[in-house]
């Protein structure tokens, strides 16, 4: 028997849900799986990546955020595809995706929490509750995810937690460090940090300015580099200025060579208050770096403290600048963390774990 799986997310911009989604989706077996995937909102980069597989996509083309009619249109594409099972991904598509595969008579729904979401209001959390009396099972990537939500009242009986998989870098296809640090106008003795994600609060760069000022009255040696764009960049170049770090901060954007990158890093910061499971830092620790990041539940699924990196409290720049130099100070501890990173991230992060723990899942509910 062909289960046909339907996954529900909002958009495929460059996000750890939706990398996740698309490495699901594109790795479940095909003789046994017949995959689509529908979008909410709109489309993102990996979209392309769908398409190569052979996955169809659709687009349901939600506008507002109250939006009946993307609703009754989702709901009558269900009703067509008629899928066996269906999973939704992130609070938009949990409502509307649950709710419309209720309505068209699916017997199997998954519901996917995918971070610590703190900002949701009550009546959120309120929907969440509501929707979860009928959902199957509730997939999360981290315990932390889960306690969260069994504190707000989700059942934790529903509750799988299935790993974030992690693709390797490809050593082969890296660049020399020489040339990425000529393509960055640096001088070949420079010593790189790297963070990965949206410019975003939850994600505490101004923190991460803070350290790398405190780094830079210890040693002059030191540039950051901050991969990823979104609505903070404004507001973080002017505090660059503020606190006269803008000659080793360099803001590289959006990029489509992160994993080129990643192995050059000298040490990879996460300064999130919050996260679910973070895929910047699991491909960090993949690519054998040494990482600082904050003692927060995510990221203590990833980091074993002084084994696999460091943990410092949220918001606490000079112990992200300490660590730090810790780590450029003693070459051999930094790669003894970092190999140690990288081979916790084969044993036990695999996307190939990851999907065939969906597969599981899966098949558990439909056969």
């Amino acid at each position: 028997m062909t289960i046909r799986v339907l996954e529900i997310i909002p958009t495929l911009v460059r996000g750890g849900a939706e990398k996740q989604l698309t490495l699901l989706a594109g790795g479940l077996p095909r003789g046994e799986f017949d995959v689509h995937v529908a979008l909410l909102t709109h489309d993102g980069p990996y979209r392309e990546v769908l398409d190569q597989q052979g996955v169809p996509v659709t687009l349901i083309g939600k506008r507002w955020k109250v939006d009946p009619a993307a609703y009754w249109k989702l709901r009558q594409f269900i009703r067509r595809l008629a899928p066996d099972l269906v999973h939704t991904w992130i609070f938009a598509a949990n409502s509307y995706g649950r709710q419309a595969a209720f309505g068209a008579g699916v017997k199997h729904v998954i519901a996917g929490e995918r971070c610590v979401d703190r900002w949701k209001a009550w009546h959120e959390l309120a929907i969440d509750r509501r929707l979860a009396r009928r959902t199957a099972r509730i997939v999360t990537n981290s315990t932390g995810v889960q306690e969260f939500y069994v504190e707000k009242g989700l059942p934790p009986e529903k509750f799988v937690v299935i790993p974030n998989g992690i693709t390797p870098p490809a050593a082969t296809s890296t660049r020399a460090r020489e040339q990425v640090l000529a393509e960055l106008g640096l001088p070949a003795e420079t010593r790189l940090i790297g963070a990965v994600g949206r410019l975003w609060p939850q994600k505490g760069y101004k923190d991460l300015l803070w350290a790398a000022n405190l780094l830079k009255s210890a040693r002059d040696d030191v540039h950051f580099l901050i991969i990823g764009d979104g609505p903070l960049q404004d507001r973080l170049l002017e505090y660059c200025n503020q606190i006269d770090v803008s000659n080793q901060v360099h803001f590289l954007g959006a990029r489509d060579d992160v994993l080129e990158l990643l192995p050059h890093l000298d040490c990879f910061w996460l300064g999130s208050s919050y996260e679910g499971q973070s895929n910047a830092l699991m491909e960090a620790m993949s690519a054998g770096v040494p990482v600082v990041a904050t003692d927060i539940a995510g990221n203590r699924d990833l980091v074993v403290p002084d084994q696999t990196g460091f943990l410092v409290p949220v918001g606490d720049a000079a112990a992200f600048a300490r660590q730090t130099q810790q780590l450029l100070n003693d070459d051999p501890l930094a790669r003894r963390l970092g190999a140690a990173g990288r081979q916790r991230m084969h044993d036990a992060f695999s996307v190939e774990k990851m999907v065939e723990r969906h597969a599981e899942l899966y098949r558990e509910l439909v056969l």
